[in-house]
């Protein structure tokens, strides 16, 4: 390396002394004597005294990085001084070799830096002003990995003086031309915003201006305009770091949206594109800042959000529609599309003008418009639905079955169809049946005459309608299915595998839709080509094998026990996808930066540290799929799935710690309590094999990875998917022969640490509320993330009314630990969704736990009062609810508080407010409430003014479990002839016939089947005391269904 006169030598000895010294297991470096050290550390300074090749040069630097990363700075006392030797001496290339070294070492260095502060400053902004652009841009990252390694707000300061000098390189390096010193220079910035955005704060002007200006330079590299807009989108999206800070730039963000419709304008019309036989033109003309610019617009929507972006979009948009360009037009519906997620709250208040646009979009005279105008209504169905569907159904669904008359224009009928699965799947199916004969219509004569990838859109554009419509597509499954099985039977060359395999979903979802009565014979068939497809064997990319695991799933779901047959045939493939091995490759990070290890789209790439991990995503997808299906085979058959539970186990429990795929674990999480519950039924039907023992020893083989996974598990939505489980597992578990005390405890301890994360996120993002640039938007996002973290709370609160509800009084020495955590959500201020679980747990403790109640009802009741006059109707409800749970369980504490308690239950019961499905729960558990009053204190109060109230809330019908109490409550009243119900001489029995009328009418879903029974013969007896007209007037107001269910009632009666 020192020595050798060839370039190519001494370069690699470079790469070679790093990896023996800092990176092969056992390092070289620490088997060498303190001697033989140090003559490797002076002949690397020597090199870099030497080296006259830029390239060579750097390498050497990269291992003197490398060894004083590794082994510490501190062990090599010779290491500062020398480069600051270099850096203060006249040749440029030994002042880039040491700003190179600094900014490698700069986070291991930065607090042993900190009394040559100074020093460094000033050398760092020589660096930046050198005339040497090398060193210049050395400079750059050395002086940005500093910005990066302080931790203290005060050291970055310091630093306020670079960021001109950064921006002067950033420049300067542009104007020579030099795209890749370019590229540096910008991802150097772009760091700085990820980790400290708020350093930019005091020269944002400076610094959005220079990245506006270079991403709208047309004259530019398209990847550095890139570039410049990921900085700011990075500034953008810093909610945690420095909320609001770019909405109070003026004219930013009207400058940079309109920079990224310029984007959107990369694209042209190819000829190949029209074509719709296979995907390989379907990105044909779109330009890279075409597809940047659909990212960048969806991005900044989420991140500024619609309060911000939608009154500049709605302008812009406007103008884009009108003009003679069809770039413009086709701009304009593509940006609505990718802003509607993260505009959705405002744009859902503007429908007609957003579908008027989409409307427009349909009729245009270029196909590529009219593209993307199916683009804009599939993705507004999805974000904006079902409002959207319910209030302009008239007019998109005519508009979508226009395009998909053109059959000049396959592409675009494709898109059509994509457009009404976006429609069917997020509307209501109540929309759906005025549209199925034309649309069947249609779909079948895509079926019929369209290019591959027309039927293949069709076929999925079936499926979805019939999923949705459910019972109302059956009229069509005698015009559909023969085609299926043709399409099924008939394709199976590899150019038409794909159209085989969608196929297959479609008369898989058919069939389910409409059931087994009339899918019996067909399901057979399915199941039996699938049987044959499995014997002959499938290419590895076949992309049937992963449609087929999904169809026996909904064949299993549809034909329920009749299915068993066919386990022996979907498990082993099943199987085998489920416990594939990721496929995972691990390299350093450094050279073969021109590998494309995405060629065919389907690795993705993640960077840690020094190293690459490659993960090809078909195999994760793959295994994904499995595992939501294993979840479906075995909700389903339940005890039928008996013979696999110990193999699925042994797959499962493992991939609760799948870190490379979301899903997977959540599947992983979803189906322990399934396979215990199905152990559990096939141990009551006394299968063989099946015994206490057994299912003891499944919960233990799942109980502690449950408990690590859930310490563990780092995304928010997917811990709250487990706890689902595990309130399903501890529901199933709390008996003393399958958890134990310490199993118990240890799912405790896991409550406890999930509470106390929560808590520190949710300080976390009260702090934002103090920094300057925080403002409503700011304040709404924090209230949506809010929302999020309740979810998890909620998550531990239903575990912990489960246990309550098991252990009662023993459950207390458990939860009082935690009580501080669902005392600090009682606080005035917090979040209602908040405050209300925090009163969901006290409710659980006062009706489990006696002694719960005693201690913790002094606490509990004055928040219950206050809380039953809250304008949020989920706070009344829990409230209310606790009311009448303490009337219920607990009566003496009750008589202490009745004077103010029943006035707060009337308050909840009369609150009136819009029309909701919470108001409706709210009222519900008021009148519930009230009954329990009525029931058990008629002794020690005068009740006889609350009858009226509580018999005007009858039937309850918004909770269900509530309206079963309240309408038992009224039987009992009326077989004890309780004469506070009936009225002073009958005058409510009327009003009573009518409410036990309107219960029979919904059946079994108003009342328990007991009650129902006694309701009937209660009203049989009514009816020889009122007239007969009378009856029958009431009975007439019922609906049909209704009138049936009544008569089906009092006929057993």
């Amino acid at each position: 390396m020192h020595q050798s006169q060839a370039l190519e030598v001494r370069g690699l000895c470079a790469v070679l002394l790093r990896k023996v010294l800092t990176r092969d297991e056992p390092s070289l470096w620490n088997g060498l004597s303190p001697n033989v050290q140090a003559v490797v550390k002076r002949d690397m300074f020597q090199c870099i005294q030497s080296e006259q090749h830029r390239p060579t040069l750097r390498k050497v630097c990269d291992a003197v990085s490398a060894l004083a990363g590794s082994k510490g700075a501190e062990q090599w006392p010779e290491l500062l001084p020398f480069m600051f030797q270099c850096a203060q001496a006249q040749e440029p290339r030994l002042v880039e070799a040491s700003l190179l070294i600094f900014a490698e070492l700069a986070e291991s260095m930065a607090e042993s830096l900190r009394p040559f502060m100074g020093t460094l400053h000033s050398l760092l902004l020589g660096g930046l002003s050198s005339p040497n652009q090398d060193v210049a841009v050395a400079a750059v990252h050395a002086t940005t990995a500093f910005i990066q390694a302080l931790e203290d707000a005060a050291d970055r300061d310091k630093f306020q003086t670079t960021l001109g000098p950064l921006l002067q390189v950033t420049a300067r390096v542009l104007n020579a031309g030099d795209e890749n010193s370019a590229h540096q220079v910008l991802t150097a910035l772009i760091e700085v915003a990820e980790v400290h955005p708020r350093f930019f704060r005091r020269q944002l002007s400076d610094v959005v201006a220079a990245m506006l200006q270079i991403a709208g330079a047309e004259a530019l590299d398209s990847s550095n305009r890139q570039l410049a807009a990921e900085c700011l989108l990075t500034l953008c999206e810093a909610r945690e770091k420095a909320p609001g800070m770019m909405r109070k730039l003026p004219q930013f963000l009207d400058s940079f949206f309109q920079c990224l419709l310029t984007f959107l304008h990369d694209i042209e019309d190819e000829p190949e594109w029209h074509q719709a036989e296979t995907e390989e033109h379907d990105t044909e003309g779109e330009g890279e800042l075409y597809e940047v610019g659909q990212e960048c617009l969806d991005r900044l929507s989420i991140a500024l959000g619609g309060n911000a972006l939608a009154p500049l979009a709605a302008p812009a948009l406007g103008r884009l529609l009108i003009s003679q360009d069809w770039k413009s037009r086709h701009a304009a519906l593509i940006c609505l599309a990718q802003i509607a997620e993260g505009c959705a709250k405002v744009l859902s208040k503007q429908l007609k003008g957003l579908v008027d646009m989409c409307v427009k979009g349909l009729m245009d005279g270029h196909a590529k418009v009219r593209w993307a105008a199916c683009q804009a209504v599939g993705q507004l169905c999805t974000d904006l639905g079902p409002d959207l569907q319910e209030a302009e159904h008239a007019r998109i669904m005519p508009g979508l079955m226009r395009v998909m008359e053109d059959f000049s224009q396959p592409r675009v009928q494709a898109h059509a169809s994509a457009a009404i699965v976006n429609f069917s799947e997020s509307g209501e199916a109540e929309m759906l049946p005025q549209y199925l004969d034309d649309l069947v219509l249609r779909l079948l004569a895509l079926l019929q005459r369209g290019q591959k990838l027309v039927q293949e859109g069709a076929l999925t554009a079936m499926a979805s309608l019939a999923d949705a419509a459910k019972g109302h597509f059956a009229k069509y499954y005698d015009q559909v299915m023969p085609l299926l099985r043709h399409i099924l039977g008939q394709w199976g060359d590899k150019a038409h595998q794909m159209l085989r395999a969608k196929a297959l979903e479609c008369i898989s979802l058919v069939g389910m839709a409409i059931g087994k009565d009339h899918f019996r014979e067909d399901a057979h068939a399915v199941m039996r080509f699938i049987q044959t497809l499995q014997a002959q064997g499938l290419d590895p990319d076949d992309p049937t094998s992963g449609y087929m695991l999904q169809a026996g799933a909904r064949v299993c779901k549809t034909l329920g026990e009749e299915f068993l047959p066919y386990m022996d045939v979907v498990m082993p493939p099943l199987l085998t996808s489920a416990a594939i091995k990721p496929d995972v490759e691990i390299n350093d990070n450094e050279g073969s930066e021109d590998e494309d290890d995405d060629e065919d789209g389907e690795v993705e790439t993640i960077y840690l540290g020094n190293k690459r991990i490659s993960i090809r995503t078909s195999v994760l997808e793959e295994k994904a799929t499995a595992c939501n299906m294993l979840c479906c085979y075995v909700d389903e058959l339940k005890a039928g799935f008996f013979p696999y539970i110990q193999q699925v186990a042994g797959i499962m429990v493992p991939l609760l710690r799948f870190y490379f795929h979301e899903e997977v674990r959540t599947a992983a999480m979803a189906i322990m309590p399934q396979l215990l519950r199905a152990a559990q039924l096939a141990q009551e039907k006394n299968l063989p094999g099946v015994s206490p023992q057994y299912v003891k020893q499944l919960l233990d083989f799942m109980w502690q990875p449950f408990m690590d996974a859930i310490a563990k598990e780092p995304e928010p939505d997917v811990l709250a998917s487990a706890l689902e489980s595990l309130e399903e597992l501890l529901d199933m578990g709390c008996t003393p022969e399958l958890l134990s005390q310490a199993q118990v405890a240890a799912a405790f301890a896991q409550f406890n640490n999930t509470l106390q994360a929560s808590a520190q996120r949710r300080r976390e993002r009260a702090a934002r509320h103090a920094t300057e640039d925080f403002d409503a938007d700011e304040a709404e996002a924090l209230q949506d993330d809010n929302e999020e973290e309740a979810e998890l709370i909620d998550g531990v609160s239903s575990c912990i009314s489960v246990v309550l509800r098991r252990y009662g009084d023993s459950a207390m020495e458990l939860v009082n630990p935690l009580m501080p955590h669902f005392g600090a959500l009682l606080e005035q201020g917090q979040p209602v969704d908040e405050r209300r679980i925090g009163i969901c747990v006290l409710d659980d403790i006062i009706e489990h736990s006696p002694a719960g109640a005693q201690q913790w009802m002094p606490h509990a009741t004055p928040i219950m009062l206050a809380a039953c006059g809250s304008p949020d109707a989920d706070l009344r409800q829990c409230a209310v609810y606790g009311l009448g749970v303490i009337a219920e369980h607990r009566p003496e504490a009750f008589k202490a508080i009745a004077a103010q308690a029943v006035p707060a239950i009337l308050t909840a019961l009369t609150t009136r407010e819009r029309k909701s499905e919470d108001a409706g729960t709210a009222q519900d558990n008021a009148a519930s409430a009230l009954g329990k009053v009525l029931e058990h204190h008629a002794s020690v109060m005068d009740t006889r003014e609350l009858v009226a109230p509580w018999l005007n809330a009858l039937p309850l019908h918004s909770d269900l479990a509530e309206a079963h109490v309240a309408h038992a409550q009224l039987v009992r009243f009326l077989e004890a002839s309780d004469p506070r119900i009936l009225g002073e001489g009958n005058a409510h029995l009327l009003k009573i016939a009518g409410i036990l009328i309107k219960i029979l009418s919904r059946g079994s879903d108003l009342a328990e089947q007991d009650t129902v029974i006694k309701a009937a013969a209660l009203l049989r007896q009514m009816q020889g005391t009122l007239p007969p007209e009378v009856v029958s007037k009431l009975a007439g107001q019922l609906k049909p269904k209704e009138q049936q269910s009544l008569q089906a009632a009092l006929s057993k009666a």
